[in-house]
């Protein structure tokens, strides 16, 4: 050991993981191993590819692997690799302080979550699984050495709070973990992890598809009485490779069990629940590729953080390219977790130059459509497993209708969305064309916060009087995909909060109903111009309704008007857009909008008319969820109007 011994304290948020990941995180303490043999796993990755990207780097590549060392009289257990090291600051960065991968989000997320597999689950997604090492050992001693560098570093903690910190001599290329394991105490879940037999089991079940030898000194058995044992079979012991080394994805998918798609899953996932759906696939031709992906069963916590990061890996030829490759997967599939092993691209490709690559951009198309296709196949053949299925991914995959043209028929086919025609069971859009009336040529749909509020809304109630079914869509991304999308099987989507509605069959029209229109339009000549402007500024339009029953009044954009939900959406983002006047329908049979009328004839200038015209208003903007432009005034109206009539 070369220079001073430095003491260093851990950053706050790390002492609070550290206490969690030993004391009540992990149920099952053998995931220690895994978690430090996919480290030494990922060590090796990138020496092989900084050394193919660097020819000039001094690191011998020619036997990459991991050993496990047992020391029985020591009760030592040591995680080897001979991959790309680290430097002092490495260290520092990622094992003292573990800000960058958002502490303080999964401290709070672990406090809300009471499912200890849950816990786990989200401890992997983190990536902080060297602290599992603490479970099972009061002292951790680490030495590694990073590639092209002369000195090493020693780390070593107790993780109580501090670690002792300082430079080594003497240290090969590559990273050893020394574990001063606890006692064995089977009620603590802490088993023998010296005996061979356990750390056979724990890498068979967990590491098996290490793409690198897992090697350990083979055991060996007792000497016969009188006969001398080999020296130099004693200095060179028997080692075994512990792991397979198969590649999953280049196998036929009729020679792998759904026993070893579930081991792969959770090696790559660090998921503890089966996948949903597995999409295994080779291309052959003028380029192949192999791709092995899952869709979770639930949707990562992280799915709508800005920082989420896809789960799909690019290898080349089984060589460990690049974790989360954005050129293959879409954003809206960004829960998608696998593997693609590409055969015939450059190892020192970069992202720019995938997102540019044309037959990348052809890989990415074919994995999209088999994903979609997964889905697809669950919603065709077992629709309880799909609404559970739609739950967790139907908002991101309406992302898709946004992003991805070239997708639109096939996600709007996925599409599953609450409707007027069962309270208790969502809907496809080919179920709602299937239940359509003769006659009818569009999808109505209603936008809003909650199903509560769009039952409720002024907009449903001729909607429901004739029987028309309404989709109900209370997602945000729905005020936007909606506009988008012009059409669904030749029958357009129209919001029947917008526009003007006309729900009376031609066929069935009543003859006078004409002259009955003409009528009402000549009774309310006077008072809608009035009204228009007396809300000059609140609305663009006073019109009469054939949408209302029984409300009085209705707030309706133009056809293709932004909505008031949209409007806040886009501000809440920073973007400067003008604000929206809307249109005031009134219900011409309504006895508040007959008396507005009759006083307004009798005196258009009467002391208190133009108020009752800002309470219709405000109404009308309440009953549809809406808000106030002001509410201490609204409120004060009201009570004085309340108060002359008591």
């Amino acid at each position: 050991m070369g220079s001073t011994v430095e003491t260093l304290e851990f950053q706050a948020e790390t002492r609070q993981l550290l206490r969690l990941v030993i004391h009540s995180i992990y149920s099952n303490k053998d995931i220690f191993l895994r978690e430090l043999i996919s480290n030494a796993s990922d060590a090796l990755d990138k020496l092989r590819l900084e050394s193919l990207i660097d020819s000039g780097l001094d690191a011998d590549t020619s036997d990459l692997h991991i050993a496990l060392e047992v020391d029985r009289d020591a009760r030592t257990l040591t995680v080897r690799d001979n991959g790309i090291g680290m430097s002092r600051e490495d260290l520092v960065e990622l094992i003292g302080t573990i800000a960058k991968s958002g502490t303080a989000g999964l401290l709070e997320k672990i406090k809300e979550t009471k499912d200890a597999a849950a816990a786990q689950n989200l401890i992997g997604q983190f990536g902080v699984g060297f602290y599992s090492a603490f479970m099972v050992a009061d002292r951790v001693t680490l030495r590694t050495r990073r590639a092209g560098t002369d000195t090493g570093t020693r780390w070593e903690s107790d993780g109580e709070g501090t670690y002792e910190i300082s430079e080594a001599e003497g240290l090969p290329v590559g990273t050893s973990v020394t574990l001063h394991l606890k006692p064995v105490d089977s009620e603590d879940g802490l088993a023998d992890y010296l005996a061979a037999a356990n750390i056979r089991r724990i890498v068979k079940q967990y590491s098996d598809f290490i793409r690198w030898p897992i090697r350990m000194a083979a055991e060996r058995a007792a000497e016969p009485a009188g006969e001398t044992a080999d020296e130099d079979a004693a200095a060179t012991p028997a080692v075994d490779t512990l792991n397979s080394m198969k590649a999953l994805w280049a196998r036929p998918r009729s020679e792998v069990t759904e026993a070893e798609y579930h081991e792969f899953y959770q090696q790559i996932s660090h998921d503890w629940l089966p996948p949903a759906e597995t999409v295994h696939m080779r291309a052959e031709g003028t380029f192949e590729y192999e791709a092995l992906l899952f869709i979770p069963s639930q949707a990562p916590f992280d799915l709508f953080s800005r920082d989420a990061k896809r789960g799909v890996q690019l290898y080349v030829k089984r060589v460990f390219i690049m974790d989360d490759c954005e050129a293959l997967m879409p954003d809206y599939l960004r829960f998608v977790k696998g593997v693609v092993d590409a055969h015939d691209l450059s190892l020192n490709i970069s992202r720019e130059i995938l997102q540019q690559d044309r037959q990348i951009r052809g890989v990415r198309r074919r994995l999209v459509k088999k994903v979609l296709g997964a889905f697809k196949g669950v919603q065709t053949g077992d629709a309880e497993r799909y609404a559970k299925l739609w739950t967790q991914y139907g908002r991101v995959l309406k992302e898709g209708l946004i992003e991805d043209t070239d997708n639109t028929e096939a996600l709007l086919e996925l599409v599953s969305a609450a409707s007027t025609h069962d309270a208790e069971k969502s809907t496809s859009l080919r179920e709602y064309v299937g239940r359509m009336k003769d006659g009818q040529d569009a999808i109505y749909y209603l936008t809003g916060e909650d199903r509560a509020t769009v039952e409720n809304s002024p907009h449903m109630e001729a909607f429901a009087a004739k029987g028309f079914e309404v989709l109900i869509l209370t997602d945000p991304v729905d005020e936007v995909w909606v506009d988008r999308v012009p059409a669904f099987d030749g029958h357009r989507l129209q919001s029947i909060a917008k526009g003007q509605v006309d729900l009376d069959d031609p066929e069935d029209a009543d003859e006078d109903a004409g002259a009955e229109k003409a009528r009402r339009e000549e009774e309310f000549a006077a008072l809608l111009p009035w009204l228009a402007t007396a809300l000059s500024g609140q609305v663009k339009q006073v019109r009469l309704s054939s949408r209302l029953t029984t409300s009085a009044a209705c707030i309706v954009g133009d056809a293709h008007d932004m909505t008031p939900t949209l409007e806040k959406m886009y501000r809440a983002m920073g973007q400067s857009v003008p604000p929206v006047q809307r249109i005031l329908e009134l219900n011409p049979a309504h006895p508040l909008v007959t008396a507005l009328r009759s006083a307004h004839e009798a005196n258009a200038d009467a002391p208190g008319l133009a108020e009752v015209a800002e309470l219709v208003y405000g109404g009308a903007l309440l009953a549809e969820g809406g808000d106030l432009p002001d509410p201490a005034r609204f409120t004060r109206l009201l009570t004085e109007r309340l108060t002359r009539t008591l």
